[in-house]
């Protein structure tokens, strides 16, 4: 062990490096694994120059394989520490997380290493069973980033499938207005309640006392209602129809302050953004995501049907 220690200063190893060992129960352990023992490749073979009887260090093939393996599990493990991590980011990502998923496997189901094509095609089978058909809620929390909406939509379903690509816009443009229209009119009857129950404030043509923040905001929100009604187009439709921010220069931006800020031109919409942003992906911690020690489903969970969990994540329960 001392001998390996001294190879491992010799070729320079930074400190904190340390190899790991695969675990059968964590799946996630061989991607890590593979990535500590790429870090000591000029440590192993310095150790196998200096003590010929150490036969145990892997060859350049099995190096190069190693490396490759590395790469392809790269990004599942990146993928899945974002989406079950503790700290959990905006759900507008997860169409664009899943839909890389998808492209990375079916691109390696013609790897010419054959393990990894092995391991790709059984991949995508297990995918296709879960994720056959991307959940119209990933696809409306895309739109609902000012910096992606439906043309980012358009690219992902045509790379994974043209023929299919303009049905799933359909459909999922279909469930986008419906769920705003419910929106929209829940907020129309809610406004005529409030105006039936409450008194305009007295203001006075002097002073302009009783002029209220509240009133101005009315004020301006009826002046926004009337140019909508007279373009004859809703809130959606105008968002929709406005570019894109160009991603390069809004890297960083905050998709629910985006919404706040923009609450006044659309108070219906920003309102639906709100809480189709916030709902999660997943409800599994990624320490019971990558382990199969013990069951990650309990057996009322793992009984439901999909549509029940799925109502189930969005309100919260």
């Amino acid at each position: 062990m001392r001998k390996f220690e001294a190879c491992v200063k010799n070729v320079g190893i930074e400190n904190g490096v340390f190899l790991r060992l695969d675990l059968q129960t964590r799946w996630n352990s061989t991607f890590i694994m593979l990535e500590s023992e790429l870090k000591y490749k000029r440590a192993f073979s310095s150790f196998q120059m200096e003590y010929q009887h150490y036969k145990y260090c892997p060859s350049s093939s099995e190096w190069e394989r190693g490396k490759k393996m590395c790469e392809f599990l790269r990004p599942f493990y990146d993928v899945t520490n974002l989406i079950s991590g503790s700290t959990y980011p905006i759900s507008n990502i997860y169409f664009t997380q899943v839909w890389n998923v998808e492209c990375l496997l079916i691109d390696n189901a013609n790897n010419e290493d054959q393990i990894i094509k092995d391991m790709a095609i059984k991949m995508k089978e297990k995918f296709d069973k879960y994720w056959s058909e991307y959940s119209v809620v990933l696809a409306v929390k895309a739109i609902l980033d000012p910096r992606l909406k439906f043309p980012l939509l358009e690219c992902c379903f045509n790379r994974v499938d043209p023929t299919t690509c303009q049905s799933k816009l359909d459909v999922v443009r279909n469930k986008l207005f419906e769920l705003f229209n419910a929106y929209a009119k829940n907020s129309s009857s809610s406004s005529s309640s409030s105006q039936c129950q409450i008194e305009p404030p007295n203001i006075s043509s002097e002073t302009g006392e009783g002029l209220s923040s509240f009133t101005i905001g009315k004020a301006l929100m009826d002046i926004n209602s009337q140019i909508v009604s007279q373009l004859g187009k809703s809130q959606l439709e105008l968002y929709l129809e406005e570019a894109k921010l160009e991603f390069k220069f809004n890297k960083d931006l905050d998709v629910l302050k985006y919404w706040k800020d923009h609450s006044g031109r659309f108070p219906d919409l920003s309102l639906m953004a709100f809480d189709i942003l916030s709902i999660p992906i997943t409800t599994v911690a990624s320490e019971s995501a990558f382990s199969i020690d013990s069951r990650v489903l309990n057996k009322y969970r793992s009984c439901l049907l999909p549509e029940k969990v799925q109502a189930l994540i969005c309100t919260r329960n």
